[in-house]
């Protein structure tokens, strides 16, 4: 234990990953290394990007930012060049701690880590089964996580799903994603005209990846049975649902109402253009865009899957259940019915992040599995 007044020694951590434009983990580490600066945790960046991409989205919130940002850059299959890149890297920089984020980060770049002596942290955010391809990966992501001497899990249903994969209960720790906004959100006239929406619609908003676990199907096959309401629906993302989302919209009769937005870098801040935010995912880790949601204090309709139970309760948004299209639509119209009561709602979502999914807790916890490894690793070299 640290007498009082004195400063706990640095623990210097290396976040390993290969990020995607947007997504959970991609708002993740920004929080864990922007959010450390001035801690007892010296944070820095490994990120693995594609040849000629270092204006990558997920770089920008660190330029200026004082954080060692290194970027390792291999083509889409240079397994054995990024892994000798990592493992100089980390021979070079001797951190305390490599954190990995992502099933590439977690089967290529930890065994790198390990090698060297350094031990090894990942976070999990969940799994997204698809295709057979998709899910050999997440079997070896598994698979490898058993030998990591800590795994983070974001919700108590993925621990649980891990201790099955494998992974031994003392080595995994539940922590909750926290709220680290990257800027405050526009105001709804602000934010209606980013997206380009008619001002006295009724606007739902959906957030993620256009694919098969977060449950756009589900929003379409809903909106078919809104013919009762004034409904726009806008879809903000990408993947590989978006022509047969298409197709379906048309098959049903609604595509008029649909709005196909795409890909938008910091889609958080114009969550205030909608009139209620719908999270209707299959499967769900501590999903970020919900913490946007809360922040923006947009009413909410989410699935009550994964870590959301564990996020908001009926107190704060309307909880459904997963792939029931007429619950979504039910729930849309009853707050399309009541505004006040979704305003309440949405109210007392916002008190609750506040309260309860804060930077500083968050990251008192990951320092404390941070300084548990590097003092298990320091016995066992012993």
């Amino acid at each position: 234990m640290v007498p009082s007044g004195t400063r706990s020694p640095t623990v210097s951590v290396l976040h390993v990953l290969a990020p995607a434009p947007v997504g959970g983990l991609e708002a993740v580490v920004p929080g864990l290394t922007l959010g450390a600066r001035g801690s007892a945790v010296e944070a820095r960046v490994a990120a693995v990007i594609p040849p000629g991409e270092l204006d990558h989205t997920f770089l920008a919130p660190f330029r200026n930012a004082g954080v060692e940002v290194f970027t390792i850059e291999v083509s889409r299959r240079g397994y054995l060049q990024e892994r000798a890149e990592v493992a100089r890297l980390c021979n070079r920089l001797r951190p305390d701690v490599v954190h990995t984020h992502g099933y590439r980060a977690d089967v290529l770049d930890a065994a790198m880590a390990r090698a060297l002596g350094i031990p090894v942290v990942s976070t999990v955010h969940g799994f997204t089964g698809g295709d057979r391809r998709n899910r050999f990966y997440q079997w070896l992501q598994r698979h490898a996580l058993r030998r990591f001497d800590a795994v983070v899990a974001v919700s108590r249903a993925l621990v649980d799903d891990l201790a099955a994969s494998g992974v031994p209960r003392e080595r995994l720790h539940y922590v909750q994603n926290a709220w680290y906004p990257p800027g405050p959100p526009l105001d709804r006239e602000a934010a209606g005209r980013a997206v380009g929406l008619a001002p006295h619609a009724f606007r739902v908003g959906w957030v993620g990846r256009l694919s098969a676990e977060k449950g756009p199907d589900i929003l379409v096959e809903a909106l078919s049975q809104l013919g009762d309401v004034p409904v726009t629906v806008s879809f903000v993302g990408a993947g590989p649902l978006r022509q047969s989302l298409e197709n379906r919209a048309v098959a049903l009769g609604v595509a008029d109402r649909i709005r196909w937005h795409g890909l938008v870098p910091g889609a958080g801040r114009l969550l205030r253009a909608f009139d209620v935010f719908a999270l209707t995912s299959r499967t769900e880790g501590t999903p970020v865009a919900l913490f946007e949601a809360m922040a923006a204090e947009v009413p909410i309709v989410a699935a009550g899957v994964g870590g959301v139970p564990d996020v908001v309760s009926t107190g704060e948004a309307l909880i459904i259940p997963p792939e029931d299209p007429r619950a979504v639509a039910t729930a849309l119209r009853e707050v399309f019915r009541n505004r006040a009561a979704a305003r309440r709602r949405a109210c007392a979502a916002r008190e609750r992040l506040e309260r309860e999914f804060g930077l500083a807790l968050w990251l008192q916890r990951y320092e404390a599995v941070y300084r548990a490894v590097r003092r298990h690793s320091g016995s066992r070299t012993r």
